[in-house]
């Protein structure tokens, strides 16, 4: 065999096959080739073409959200020149972090096409059992916060017993939640509504506008991003070699290296803005760490797999072996645990647990936030980055129309909107996905 030929099925068998026509079974073979193959050689033109192809067959992944960010920080930025300041992102990135926590465990259940209203009360009792534990019973603060998410998954998988196995409806279940355990966070509070936490209490220090880094915060903020492109390098790369000793279409290098050094722009800007003002925040950066982690649950592991098995068709995933009670219990858990995490960065941000704290509107805009960001409500597609993007959407309306002084009742008709567009564009998206015989 020729060295040509030796390089041509080299490079050709992850992604050419050779089939023979159905209708004349003496008919030569004829050779097949991946689509993203062709997108490969034909360069910027053959993505857009892809690009496009996605667009009509109703694939728009994040395109829908990046656009509205965009427009809505031009827009206020056009109505007041300090909304893009580094001090206004800085607190944006700080105060969207406590209910995007919230939103995280929300996707994990919205994955499964299912709700659960009992976050924000989770949160909000999940503050004040720590503040019980460690005002009123002198408790370790590390010891107290491991108790307090403890606590959170606990509750979480308490509602996914009734719903997997007893069979109780989740938006039941969750509503039941909401009701009880803000009823026991309201009598665990007492007459007073407030118990107010030390500040130097390590989780609350922890969870408040504080830097890991200190007096080294700039160093910090780039030292983040650094680490951030590097992690994106090395997985990026690492899929590649699996994909290609499995003989499965995978990304050309110089594609690779493309998404990193734009990834490497954007993470290092952000840094120079946020280090123009007060630094990283120790929230934003746990907030950051958790997306990572959970999105490598999600993407990279078998439970991840199963969770969207379970989302995508009950009865399939049954016949594929998966135990879908367990996954609807663990589920649930995941979403108790994040709600209670939540809870501590809101107590962080006042040094306190409140009547308020979980309560208002904290459920509507955590799930508007995983709605919006882009996870589907029907179940079986979403990303757990649509934590981030869904945040920084609402975070940004939210504090917008603070600047511009609006009533509070603007900024629920807007956050509205948004929320019913969201859902909309991803009705149409499953249709049109349907029609493409993509669904």
């Amino acid at each position: 065999m020729s060295d040509t030929s030796k390089v041509s099925k080299t490079d050709a068998a992850p992604e050419q096959q050779t089939v023979a026509p159905a209708d004349d079974p003496t008919a030569a073979a004829v050779s097949v080739v991946d689509p993203r193959l062709l997108v490969r050689e034909e360069g910027f033109k053959g993505y857009l073409t892809e690009f496009k192809r996605k667009v009509k067959g109703g694939e728009l992944g994040s395109l829908p959200v990046v656009i509205g960010l965009i427009v809505i920080w031009t827009i206020f930025q056009l109505k007041n020149d300090r909304f893009l300041s580094a001090d206004n992102l800085s607190n944006i990135s700080y105060y969207m972090s406590a209910t995007g926590m919230l939103a995280i465990g929300l996707v994990f259940v919205l994955l499964l096409g299912e709700i659960d209203l009992s976050v924000g009360s989770v949160s909000g009792l999940s503050s004040t059992i720590f503040a019980v534990f460690v005002v009123e019973h002198g408790m370790n603060d590390w010891l107290a916060l491991v108790l307090t998410v403890l606590t959170g998954i606990g509750i979480g998988a308490l509602h996914g017993f009734f719903f997997a196995r007893i069979g109780v409806p989740a938006f039941v279940v969750t509503l039941a939640g909401f009701l009880g355990w803000n009823g026991l966070m309201l009598w665990l509070l007492g007459s007073s509504g407030t118990i107010n936490i030390p500040a130097d209490s390590g989780p609350v220090h922890l969870f408040g506008q504080n830097s890991f880094f200190m007096d080294q915060a700039v160093i910090g903020a780039y030292l983040l991003a650094g680490l951030g492109v590097v992690l994106s390098l090395v997985g990026q790369f690492n899929e590649q070699r699996r994909r290609r000793a499995a003989g499965v279409p995978f990304r050309p290098t110089s594609e690779i290296l493309v998404r990193v050094v734009l990834l490497g722009i954007a993470s290092f800007a952000a840094a120079a803005v946020l280090n123009s003002a007060a630094g990283v925040s120790n929230a934003l950066v746990i907030f950051l760490a958790c997306l990572v982690i959970v999105d490598f649950v999600l993407r990279r592991t078998t439970y991840g797999r199963k969770v969207f098995a379970v989302g995508g068709g009950i009865e399939a995933a049954r016949r594929a072996g998966i135990s879908v009670p367990m996954v609807r219990i663990t589920v649930f858990s995941i979403s108790g645990m994040f709600a209670a995490i939540g809870g501590m960065f809101f107590a962080g941000q006042t040094a306190s647990a409140t009547l308020t704290a979980g309560g208002g509107n904290t459920l509507m805009l955590a799930i508007a936030a995983a709605v919006i960001g882009g996870t589907s409500l029907f179940g079986g597609r979403g990303s757990v980055w649509s934590a981030l993007l869904g945040m920084l959407v609402i975070q940004s309306i939210q504090t917008g129309l603070d600047l511009l002084n609006m009533n509070t009742s603007i900024q629920y008709m807007i956050t509205g909107a948004v929320l019913l567009g969201a859902v909309v564009i991803d009705s149409v998206s499953r249709k049109s996905q349907k029609a493409a015989g993509r669904a």
